[in-house]
């Protein structure tokens, strides 16, 4: 039995497949553009790997973005390891700005700022806590008048906000 393997052309087509994959919980960003998708390569034996990294660990949607990377690989009619990453951790720095103009256009105010805080591992940086001194602004009107309902959102990733102007609510996404 041979081995399949993968060539540089293969690759870029699965990159291509990927790119129109989309968040299952905020399906108007893509993976690549919330920087879940780490990258293509060529693994063990030629076989062609695919690496996620979760916006945290245990994040409930990475078995369906398992199985949607799987579904647009074998669409091509190739096979395909999915290999999840954790280290380093996922931050809000890898998200695209075209994936925080996408959130806020669909109401989930964007993190203010990339991941903070007094601990480093290498050159990524981790925050003890989202940065509460900075005013969060409504998706909806613009306004800074905004106060924190609860630090859980509609996800884990998330806090909800209510915007004491217009009155609406929102998921703020918390950075990491």
């Amino acid at each position: 039995m041979s081995t399949p393997t993968t060539s540089r052309t293969d690759l870029q087509a699965i990159e291509a497949a990927l790119a129109h994959l989309s968040d299952p919980e905020i399906p108007v960003v893509s993976l690549a553009e919330l920087g879940i998708l780490r990258g293509v390569r060529r693994g063990a034996g030629g076989v062609t790997e695919v690496v996620i990294t979760p916006t945290y660990s245990g994040c409930p949607a990475m078995g369906q973005i398992e199985d949607d990377v799987r579904a647009a690989i074998k669409a091509l009619g190739q096979d395909v390891r999915v290999v999840t990453q954790l280290t380093p951790a996922w931050t809000t720095d890898w998200m695209s700005e075209a994936a925080r103009e996408k959130l806020r256009a669909y109401g989930i105010a964007p993190p203010q700022c990339g991941s903070v805080g007094d601990t480093a591992v290498g050159k990524v940086k981790f925050s003890r806590h989202a940065a509460r001194s900075e005013a969060v602004p409504c998706p909806q009107c613009g306004s800074q008048n905004t106060t924190e309902v609860s630090p859980f959102g509609s996800t884990a990733c998330k806090a909800q906000y209510r915007c004491l102007d217009c009155l609406e609510p929102f998921d703020y996404f918390k950075p990491y």
